[in-house]
């Protein structure tokens, strides 16, 4: 069967929507872009769809990836061999389900297959993803990095680098879609900081594991991207590899999965502070939970082992190798990798320190009581309710309105990891009804105009003139 016999149900289903709204947003002098989405993977192209169909055009999408298959986390440091959501969640799709995975699935594979599957694999997510893309003919600026935001009164200036050459665009509108170290990074810990980066690699760094083959490895953390790395090395011929958990046991409780039904996820952003500073802290203090396959894929090496209550004291260089001192132990390794999480901070990004002192922090809104402090939490963007960056102090930015967050930043403020399937049914439709909002009301006069002036009439008084009654005129009678 042909692609585009594949695909007939999708077609249709876009035939019987209709055509794309028109763009009635007015072009303004010197614009370039209404909004430009920072980002080329899932999330980011589903807002190129989505505003699409709210009639919002010159929308750019743009990426430093080389090209499709190196953006993103799918193709590239992602290594579990499943997506870790559950298969039936709404994603891309927004509401049209012949667009939706199962819909793509299904047509490929057929529904006996889909049903058979337990979780989606994380490659043919990624080849789902490639297919709507093309399929709704999105296209992504690869090779395009974001080096710098400059506010103007009205709009920003985007420092770009395209392909390694400076370029200047602007831009009324900025979404970051663009992943877990959106508005942070990688989070290394201190006691590994002062080794060479020959020795030590974060889970999101392009590890080469099959230099790893016949080497004895450490992976400190034991959330999934750790269990996942582990499987790696040892699936790449690692000679040993020992993840070490500070915890006594391995975190098995998910805190997110709990809250994650309609009542709770849709009406989450209106909770109090105290209620979802208090469930961030929470999920925070259970840990993150690998998926039960990770741990299934490691434990099945023999040569794979888990250190419990096993924190680092100190790591030094030994040689070519690492001594790492656990507990009253020392343990030599070739190489460590750091399962380690992400932090969040916006003074650490680059593009966004023209005015990230602006930006108005968890800690700037909320203070807790002293048991749930969390230093990492208070770093987070206290976000609007389109998760829009707010003033530190009122008056001082105003722009900063107009720089919509989907990434893991938002966790906080909206109680799911942002930017992953869970969060798209609800928060994609939120920040383009919030951009449509914003930049019809910026352009208030020309609408105004636009639906109250004067038009052609759409007929003529000639078209209905013979049907009008006449009063007949009566004869005079003797």
């Amino acid at each position: 069967m042909t692609t585009s016999n594949f695909d007939f149900t999708a077609r249709e289903a876009l035939r019987l929507l209709g055509p794309d709204p028109e763009n009635w947003v007015p072009d303004r002098s010197g614009i370039d872009h209404n909004v430009t989405i920072i980002g080329g993977s899932g999330s980011g192209s589903t807002f190129v769809f989505a505003l699409r169909r709210a009639g919002i055009g010159r929308v750019t999408e743009i990426d430093a990836a080389d090209d499709e298959a190196h953006a993103g986390v799918w193709l590239t440091r992602a290594r579990m061999r499943t997506l870790r959501t559950p298969k039936h969640l709404p994603g891309p799709e927004l509401g049209i389900p012949e667009l939706s995975f199962q819909a793509w699935y299904e047509a490929r594979h057929g529904a006996a297959a889909y049903a058979e599957i337990d979780r989606i694999g994380r490659v043919t997510w990624a080849e789902y993803l490639s297919w709507y893309r093309h399929f709704l003919g999105i296209q992504v600026r690869y090779r395009t990095k974001l080096v710098r935001i400059e506010p103007v009164a009205g709009f920003f200036r985007l420092h770009l680098e395209v392909n390694g050459v400076p370029l200047l665009e602007t831009t009324r509108k900025i979404i970051f879609a663009n992943g877990v170290a959106g508005t942070g990074g990688s989070y290394i810990p201190p006691i590994l900081a002062d080794l060479p980066r020959t020795l030590y690699a974060h889970t999101a760094d392009a590890i080469d594991f099959e230099a790893l083959r016949g080497k004895t490895v450490a992976v400190l953390g034991a959330a999934a991207s750790a269990f996942d790395a582990a499987a790696v090395a040892l699936e790449s011929g690692a000679k040993a590899v020992h993840l070490f958990v500070r915890r006594s046991a391995i975190a098995s409780l998910s805190v997110l999965r709990v809250r994650d039904y309609p009542g709770a996820y849709d009406n989450y952003p209106q909770l109090p502070d105290a209620a979802r500073w208090f469930q961030a802290w929470h999920f925070r203090q259970a840990g993150t939970a690998p998926p039960p396959n990770s741990i299934k894929r490691a434990i099945a090496f023999p040569n794979f082992h888990i250190h419990l209550s096993a924190p680092w004291k100190s790591a030094r260089k030994l040689g070519d190798r690492i001594a790492i001192q656990v507990n009253d132990d020392v343990f030599e390794f070739d190489f460590a990798i750091a399962g380690t999480g992400y932090f969040v901070d916006p003074t650490k990004r680059p593009e966004l320190a023209d005015f990230a002192q602006h930006i108005a922090l968890w800690r700037d809104r909320y203070q807790p009581p002293e048991d749930l402090r969390d230093d990492g939490l208070g770093a987070h963007p206290y976000l609007g309710s389109a998760h829009e960056y707010q003033e530190k102090v009122p008056g001082t930015a105003p722009y900063l309105k107009d720089i919509h967050v989907f990434n893991p930043a938002g966790l906080v403020s909206f109680g799911l990891p942002v930017g992953d399937i869970h969060s798209i049914r609800r928060d994609v439709p939120a920040i383009v009804s919030r951009i449509s909002h914003d930049l019809f009301f910026k352009d208030w006069a020309h609408h105004e105009a636009r639906i109250t002036g004067d038009i052609a009439p759409d007929f003529e008084d000639s078209l209905y003139a013979a049907a009008v009654w006449k009063q007949p005129i009566e004869t005079a009678t003797r």
